[in-house]
């Protein structure tokens, strides 16, 4: 399975999880393009959509590879052998924490403005990204979440990587991928349009979401 776009992932995942309609249910999406899935989501099971900001700790002189991540003040997940085999040094990954939380303040003051973190506790959390692929940012995601006590919490991703979900499993109380591709290569590969995502349209989607809430569409 390819995926035309995120809106076309985001309409496929919320099939694949038509049974939380209309229960008491929480999207929460990963910025920037899981937004846009999670949007798709949350409008078809007439849930609230809001954001978890988790970001990838990355390597000296490759930050698109993923040595861990972090998500709030108290969460930090990494892979000591990973940087243990680039010669990563605590002050480099110190200092990258630091930076990366920096930035979660600042996508969380853009994005929301000074509400508080989504009320979570008793409520079934549909974690949403737009794929996976080490499985950092997700993991940190989800550990924070389960500090905050939700009922249920559920994984749903279009894709990810079979190694990837099974680093996964014991995070969640359900994971839910479309499909898991071996080889895997990128998450982009599975999307013939993979554009980067803007702040303006995570904005503006949260936006259309909060002025949508509470309505559940026709099955």
């Amino acid at each position: 399975m390819i995926f035309e776009d995120r809106v076309d992932a985001g309409r496929r995942l919320a099939e694949a999880l038509r049974k939380y309609r209309g229960e008491d249910v929480i999207v929460l999406a990963i910025p920037r393009g899981g937004v846009v899935v999670g949007f798709e989501v949350a409008e078809s099971l007439g849930a609230p959509l809001d954001v978890i900001i988790p970001r990838k700790i990355g390597a000296p002189s490759q930050p698109e590879l993923a040595i861990g991540a972090i998500a709030g003040d108290d969460v930090r997940v990494l892979d000591k052998e990973t940087i243990g085999y680039l010669g990563a040094s605590d002050e480099y990954v110190d200092a990258e924490v630091e930076r990366q939380r920096k930035e979660i303040a600042r996508r969380w003051r853009l994005y929301r403005g000074d509400r508080p973190f989504p009320a979570v506790e008793g409520k079934t959390v549909l974690l949403v990204d737009d794929g996976i692929a080490t499985g950092y940012t997700t993991m940190a995601a989800a550990r924070l979440l389960r500090k905050r006590r939700p009922k249920k919490l559920v994984l749903a991703v279009p894709v990810a990587p079979p190694e990837g979900a099974e680093r996964l499993w014991p995070e969640v109380d359900e994971l839910v991928v479309l499909e898991m591709p071996e080889p895997f290569f990128s998450v982009g590969s599975w999307y013939y349009a993979f554009e980067q995502t803007t702040d303006e349209e995570v904005i503006d989607l949260l936006h259309r979401a909060e002025a949508d809430a509470g309505t559940v569409p026709d099955a």
